[in-house]
């Protein structure tokens, strides 16, 4: 087989190659993967082609589209597994492409679209950028931080809160069995978009009241989850800035939020929560761990991410414990969920401040 052809069979197969140089090739096509996957996801593929399939024609109406290149592009979702064809005419989707479903709970549709975005993708095509001057990429790509440019782009921004509402989503019910909780609290999301985390704590606690804090843009959604879980009552959606202040509570919840921001911009938030913190307080931080260098896993792979998107990186249980030490926070206990996420519980380092704390035991630990 000539390297070209060696390529292609790379690029095209649906299973790793077990050979090194079969791995690189389809490492260096892998995100020609990326955009086929996204645009499935935008043009609702796996609705068309489930439940006894489409022909090209079929979808190409449907969402008026050109008929040959949508041919050519389910004829690519095929050799990838995403489709069959029997006759090489009408496609059926397969349990893998069917993970993009807009009408199946935990749908990938969401997390998809943004894997391809614009505001995602830009970025990492600068990666060596990012590595040369050790700054995040996402000003050189879009002309702004990634969270200013977002402010500015609100189909982006749109494409982007659904995705972290779909990844929240899907770890809640995991990260809810680790958090234990007296039921009676008053608990802040911090920066916690559609707010499904503690929303989904306050369906398990009938007594739990949550509050949002996020920009006001994603009020309506939170709003609306609220709604759909059955917790409106006890929800407050709250518009404003982590940075500034964070509401009182006797819980903070931080889902993914420090990873986005430097040391000192992550000791400001630390810092705002302890300070808003009611007696007895706790924040609650969950984030990835990066592990001993080599060992296999998503957390360098989502180092790099942060690392062309933001001012933020993944960090160790080494390097948490630097940061809440600073902000007056002490670490009293790690959690591991079924998930790759962690749960970091921490207590004011100061025994004046908020009193005694209340730890309550863990599924998990």
């Amino acid at each position: 087989m000539t390297l070209f052809e060696h390529q292609f069979v790379a690029a095209g197969s649906p299973e790793p190659p077990t050979d090194a140089t079969g791995r690189m090739l389809q490492m260096m096509t892998g995100y020609w993967v990326t955009q086929v996957v996204r645009t499935a996801a935008e043009l609702r593929i796996a609705d068309h082609l489930h439940a006894g399939g489409a022909t090209a024609a079929e979808v190409a109406a449907t969402e008026s589209l050109d008929t040959d290149s949508t041919f050519r592009f389910l004829r690519a979702c095929a050799s990838l597994g995403l489709a069959v064809s029997a006759d090489g005419e009408r496609f059926v989707s397969t349990p893998l492409l069917d993970t993009l479903r807009t009408d199946t709970p935990g749908s990938l549709r969401d997390l998809a679209l943004w894997g391809g975005a614009e505001s995602h993708w830009l970025p990492w095509g600068r990666l060596s950028g990012a590595i040369r001057s050790g700054t995040t990429q996402a000003r050189a790509a879009l002309g702004a931080s990634f969270f200013d440019w977002l402010a500015t782009v609100p189909e982006e921004a749109e494409v982007f809160t659904n995705a972290m509402t779909a990844m929240t989503r899907g770890l809640a019910h995991q990260l809810v069995e680790v958090i234990r909780l007296e039921g009676t609290e008053a608990v802040v999301d911090v920066g916690g978009a559609g707010g499904n985390l503690v929303q989904t704590l306050m369906q398990r606690h009938p007594g739990l009241t949550g509050t949002v804090l996020d920009l006001p843009h994603v009020a309506t959604e939170a709003d609306a989850s609220a709604s759909s879980m059955g917790v409106a009552d006890r929800f407050t959606f709250v518009g404003g800035d982590f940075f500034e202040q964070v509401p009182s509570g006797d819980v903070h919840l931080l889902k993914f939020v420090l990873h986005d921001w430097d040391d000192d911009a992550c000791v400001r938030i630390l810092r705002n929560c302890r300070e808003s913190l009611e007696p007895g307080g706790r924040v609650l931080v969950m984030e990835l761990l990066v592990d001993e260098v080599g060992t296999p896993g998503l957390q360098p792979l989502m180092d790099l991410n942060m690392m062309a998107l933001s001012t933020g990186r993944e960090r160790s249980l080494g390097e948490f414990a630097n940061l809440f030490e600073r902000a007056g926070l002490t670490l009293t206990r790690t959690m591991s969920s079924a998930s790759l996420v962690s749960v970091l519980e921490l207590a004011p380092s100061d025994p004046a401040r908020g009193g005694e704390v209340r730890t309550l035991p863990s599924q998990r630990s």
